[in-house]
Formats: structure tokens, C-alpha cells, sequence
């Protein structure tokens, strides 16, 4: 396939692509804002984390085959195709009259959104010359960033001047100005050479990524029956080798197995797994701190990491200097380096520190992300062959949007596991005042005796937390440096 760069508008393509990332970023946080609204109207509170669970999952299951699809059919078929199937699941998201059917259409739209991410991504590769493209990746990244802090502020306003289902409404115009611009301004030269499509794999990719998810979430119910996630766990391991032994022998895998063989391709992955999973604990956890400990307002604290967006694309452009100037392995390891410093200052942070620090932790971190993050997907896509950086950078969204899910998944855990010790250990203290005390508006009903000690068992569990996210990026570090050790031999 070959993209027509004279014909192109690189300007409104990716103008396009970033209207088209901001509204898969705000919808994925957006639905958390109205969700109170949406089980007061709909009911079924029961259900309502599979809302959330189903958008993310069929988002992480169909991330590879768009990469795939679009190799072979071309990138601007399968991008309107991806948007249009996203827009139909909001529109019918927000017409849902039932808590069932919500998670339906939410599991369509998510189907649609699984195209945004790679599908940009692989397109600014397409029309960007090595040297600007981290600079582009960066900005992308950073709109992603902001239109995940802006998302609770736009849905309390729409909640609160319209109703819940503008929620989801509120992507039809977006959609419809990305894909205009998209479809005027954007031109390839494809030839869709006849290759058969290997169904198969994508049935044992989808189940595998079911089951792991699932897997997730019975961990996460803090259930102590473990036989259903001993069943998942054999599925899972069965489905693996026959995803495995199908990718081998295929004419057209989904994902070549010769990726796989390709170790820095192999090890950019890895870090980008485990560094996107450090980023949402960030984003999940510093707020938590700043409205749970201090007893800010949830926008006070969304301010919080305000600067990791903001930095990512200064992080970004370095980026794209250090790729220039020196190997791949010693550009991550200098973007891993300030998420590290930055893993360290959460850790030894104490109960009392100023809320300025938090400002200098984010703004650590953004140069850190738009390092790392950046470089992951550049070399990742430099380290394929040409016919295959679709389905690669497909892969690497995959395995950050898994971290993510993984990673916040383990976090929780611990997270419930130690104020649930801590509770059992304050006289008197129930989990009830704990969802009370993070959320400023019901923190007067918690007896004033007990404050101070739940706010010392909350700070208590997200230092435990953010020891698990340091030995993640520590974990990461080790991984590049045996990539370089590797190297070497």
C-alpha cells in the first residue's frame, strides 16, 4: 500500500485524527461521571462495572485486527468503518432504556473505538518522516491526556444541564467533523491484493482476551471461591497455545508470529505494558490521595496531574531529538529514568506533604511518559518491515490499553485488600466511610473521631500501592537493560 503524500492535507488529516482521539478519550471516562444518574434511571447497580468492562474489552480485542484489516484492505476504508461502528454504538448508548441494553451498545461502541488508537497512529507513520513523528505521537499522547482530565468536567455539566443521554451524544458531532475532514483530505493508493483472512485466530485472540479479562475480574470481586478463575486460568493457557500453534501455520496471521521473534520489538512492548499501567495508577491514585487525605474537591484534585499532560509533549519532542542523536535502548532508558525518580518521590512521600509536590511529580512524569511512550511506538514500528506497521502498532496499543486494564486491576486489589486490614484494625470504622471521605461532599457524615485514623488508613493502602508501581517501573528498567545486555552477546 502506498499513501499519496502530494494529494494529502497532513494538516486536517491530523486535525482529524486528533478530534477523533479526543473523543475516544473523553468517552472513556466521561460514563464514570453519569453512571450515578444513569443506575438512578436505569437501575441494575449489580451490572453497572460491565459498562465500563465491556467498552474496554471489545476496545482491547478488536486494537489488533484493525492493525491487521488495515494492511491489507487500507487505512482509510477500515478508519471510516471503525468511527461509523463507534458513532452507531453512542447513538443507540444513549437511546438504551435498560441497564442490559446499555452494556450492549457499549460493547459495540467499543468495537468501533478499538480503530482510533492504531489506526492514528499507524497513519502519522504513513505521512510523517521519522523525525516528526515522535513530535506528532507526542501531541496525540498529550490530547489523550487532557481529554481524559476535561472528561468528568464536561459530564457533570452535561448530566447537570441536559440529561445523561447527551453523554453519549456528545460524539456525533465530533465524529462527524473528524470523518469529513478525514474522508476530504486524506488519499491512498491501495490494492487490495486477494489474501485469506485468518478468522480462526481472531476468534482464539477475542476468547483469550475475554477470558483474561474476566479472569481480572473475578480477582478483583475479592471473591475467595477460586474455582472459576482455576477453569479461566486452563482456558486461557488452552486458548494461548492454540492462538500460537494457528498464528504459526496461517498464510495471513493477525499477528505474525515473526514479530514475536524480533526482540526489540519484543522488549519495547514489554515497557510499554508495564509504564502505561504505571500511568494509570498515577491518574487513578494521586487523586484519590488528594481527595481522600487533604479533602480537596474532585476538580481541585483532577488538577493534580494536570502537568503529566502538558509535559508529554515536551517529553514527546525530545523524543524525537533523542531518537536522532542515539540508540533506541539509551533514549528509553532516559525516559525511564525520570518515571523511576518520579516512582521513588511517590513512595517516600509523607502524610503531610504539600500539594505543590504533586505538581512536580506529574510534571516528572509527563517527561517521562512522552519519553518512553513515544519511543515505544516509534522503534516498534522502525523495527518492522513496512508491510507489517499496522498490525505492529496495533500490537503496541494492544499491550498498553492490557497494562492499563492489568496493572489498575492488581492495584486495586491491593489497594481493597489493605483498607479492608486497616478497617478491621481502627474501632468502630466501617468501608462505608471510606467511600464517604473521598468524596468532599459526604465527608461531614464520618464521625470527626475517626477522621484522622481512616485518613491514615487510606494513606496507609496507597503507599502500598505506589511500592507496587515503583517495582513496575523498576521492572522496566531491568527489562531494557536486558535488552541491551542481549545486544551485546
Amino acid at each position: 500500500m502506498s499513501i499519496n503524500t502530494q494529494k494529502n492535507n497532513v494538516l486536517l488529516v491530523t486535525i482529524s485524527l486528533f478530534i477523533a482521539t479526543f473523543m475516544s478519550a473523553v468517552e472513556g471516562t466521561i460514563v464514570s461521571t453519569a453512571m450515578p444518574t444513569i443506575v438512578g434511571d436505569l437501575h441494575g447497580v449489580s451490572i453497572m462495572n460491565w459498562v465500563f468492562s465491556v467498552y474496554l474489552l471489545t476496545n482491547a480485542i478488536s486494537t489488533p485486527i484493525y492493525g491487521k484489516l488495515s494492511d491489507q484492505f487500507g487505512r482509510k476504508k477500515i478508519f471510516i468503518f471503525g468511527i461509523g461502528i463507534f458513532l452507531i454504538g453512542s447513538i443507540f448508548s444513549g437511546l438504551s432504556n435498560s441497564m442490559t441494553t446499555l452494556i450492549i451498545w457499549r460493547a459495540i461502541q467499543g468495537v468501533g473505538a478499538g480503530v482510533i488508537m492504531p489506526l492514528s497512529y499507524t497513519i502519522v507513520a504513513d505521512i510523517y518522516s521519522d523525525e516528526n513523528r515522535g513530535k506528532i505521537l507526542g501531541l496525540n499522547g498529550a490530547i489523550w491526556g487532557i481529554a481524559s482530565i476535561m472528561a468528568p468536567l464536561i459530564g457533570g455539566f452535561l448530566v447537570d444541564s441536559l440529561s445523561w443521554h447527551w453523554v453519549f451524544f456528545l460524539n456525533l458531532p465530533l465524529g462527524i467533523i473528524a470523518l469529513i475532514i478525514f474522508i476530504m483530505s486524506f488519499h491512498e493508493k491501495h490494492v487490495v491484493v486477494k489474501q485469506s483472512i485468518d478468522y480462526l485466530g481472531m476468534v482464539y485472540l477475542s476468547l483469550l482476551l475475554l477470558s483474561l479479562m474476566y479472569i481480572i475480574q473475578l480477582i478483583s470481586d475479592l471473591s475467595d471461591n477460586w474455582q472459576p478463575i482455576s477453569y479461566c486460568i486452563f482456558f486461557s493457557i488452552l486458548l494461548l497455545i492454540l492462538f500460537v500453534r494457528k498464528e504459526h501455520c496461517a498464510e495471513n496471521p493477525i499477528i505474525p508470529m515473526k514479530l514475536l521473534k524480533n526482540r526489540t520489538f519484543v522488549i519495547q512492548n514489554i515497557i510499554a505494558f508495564l509504564i502505561s499501567g504505571f500511568l494509570m495508577g498515577l491518574e487513578v491514585y494521586l487523586p484519590v490521595w488528594t481527595q481522600g487525605i487533604f479533602g480537596y474537591p474532585a476538580t481541585l484534585s483532577g488538577l493534580a496531574i494536570t502537568p503529566t499532560s502538558i509535559l508529554w509533549i515536551f517529553g514527546a519532542f525530545v523524543s524525537g531529538w533523542l531518537l536522532s542523536r542515539m540508540k533506541a535502548f539509551y533514549a528509553t532508558m532516559f525516559g525511564l529514568f525520570f518515571i523511576l525518580v518520579a516512582a521513588i518521590w511517590v513512595v517516600l512521600l509523607p502524610f503531610t506533604v504539600s500539594f505543590a509536590w504533586f505538581f512536580a511529580i506529574a510534571a516528572i512524569c509527563g517527561i517521562g511518559f512522552g519519553i518512553t511512550i513515544t519511543n515505544g511506538t516509534v522503534i516498534s514500528q522502525n523495527s518492522v518491515e513496512k508491510s507489517d506497521v499496522g498490525v505492529a502498532t496495533s500490537f503496541n496499543t494492544l499491550c498498553r490499553i492490557f497494562g492499563q486494564t492489568l496493572i489498575v486491576a492488581v492495584l486495586g486489589i491491593v489497594m481493597n485488600r489493605q483498607l479492608t486490614i486497616g478497617i478491621l484494625h481502627t474501632d468502630g470504622a466501617k468501608m462505608d466511610m471510606i467511600n464517604k471521605i473521598v468524596n468532599v461532599k459526604t465527608a461531614h457524615l464520618v464521625p470527626a473521631k475517626l477522621m484522622e485514623p481512616l485518613r491514615n488508613v487510606i494513606y496507609d493502602s496507597l503507599h502500598k500501592v505506589f511500592w507496587v508501581c515503583l517495582f513496575i517501573v523498576i521492572f522496566a528498567v531491568i527489562v531494557n537493560l536486558y535488552d541491551r545486555i542481549l545486544a551485546k552477546k
